[in-house]
């Protein structure tokens, strides 16, 4: 079985200024996505055909970063127009994956999405997702989530055309115990079969089946303000201090 790995971030960022090639703790933040992949690739590299990496970006300095990391990578230059706010992650993947396997003349069977901004992962939770798919033969992706720390049919309100509170999803529950398990999505890992990803019918996440792996909830955060930023390193620095495999991550971040 032949990996594609996929790291595709651009340049600039509307909610924390640059923010794919800032710090985290010290260290770029890409380094800690790097040091997860580096430590699958070492525990894993026999088991696999091929484990291969590839970076999309029009951010100059971020190449620059895992440039001079040493891990072996493919840049693939981002296309201009696949370079805006509202462009789907999901058109830039299968761009990639289009230039890899022209560049290694390489069928790849998974492509593995990992997200940037999202330090805390582990290779076992990489490996987990991998492996969740490979096991449901009837699935086309799978990706990484956190117990739900709000319920729709309970927490999540919005506005209606009246301008009156509603609940985002109308049920008869009167009780948390009665509702079905949720889970957040936390951005984190993406594994896609090929031929999902390469499909001209696939446009967005769930044109597919999708099956899930269950991370260690870390009140993960998307971090699109500087706030978010300075929260995720306080969370950071608990896990990385607290839990071995987590230590790992940070350790390896600072070798590169």
């Amino acid at each position: 079985m032949n990996l594609l790995f996929t790291i595709c971030a651009r340049a600039g960022s509307t909610g924390v200024k640059d923010k794919n090639i800032r710090d985290f703790l010290g260290t770029p933040l890409s380094y800690y996505t790097l040091a997860a992949y580096k430590i699958f690739y070492e525990k894993y590299e026999n088991t696999y055909e091929t484990i291969t990496l590839a970076l999309n970006t029009d951010s100059e300095e971020l190449h620059r970063q895992i440039d001079r990391t040493g891990i072996a990578f493919t840049f693939i230059q981002r296309k201009e127009a696949l370079a805006g706010d509202i462009v789907s992650k999901i058109d830039v993947i299968k761009d990639t994956v289009k230039e890899m396997e022209k560049i290694n003349t390489t069928k790849y069977d998974l492509i593995v999405d990992l997200d940037l901004t999202s330090p805390l992962r582990t290779a076992a939770d990489i490996s987990g997702t991998i492996k969740v798919l490979c096991d449901n033969e009837y699935a086309d992706l799978a990706f990484s989530v956190t117990d739900a720390r709000r319920l729709p049919s309970f927490d999540l309100v919005m506005l209606a055309d009246d301008g009156s509170c509603v609940p985002v999803i109308k049920s008869d529950y009167v009780a948390r115990q009665q509702v079905p398990e949720y889970y957040d999505m936390n951005a984190s890992i993406y594994v896609y079969k090929n031929k999902f990803i390469a499909s001209e019918k696939t446009m967005r996440l769930f044109d597919g089946k999708a099956v899930i792996f269950k991370m260690v909830d870390t009140a993960i955060l998307e971090i699109d303000s500087e706030k978010d930023l300075e929260l995720m390193q306080i969370l950071a620095r608990h896990f990385f201090d607290k839990h071995d495999e987590f230590g790992a991550i940070e350790k390896t971040a600072k070798s590169l």
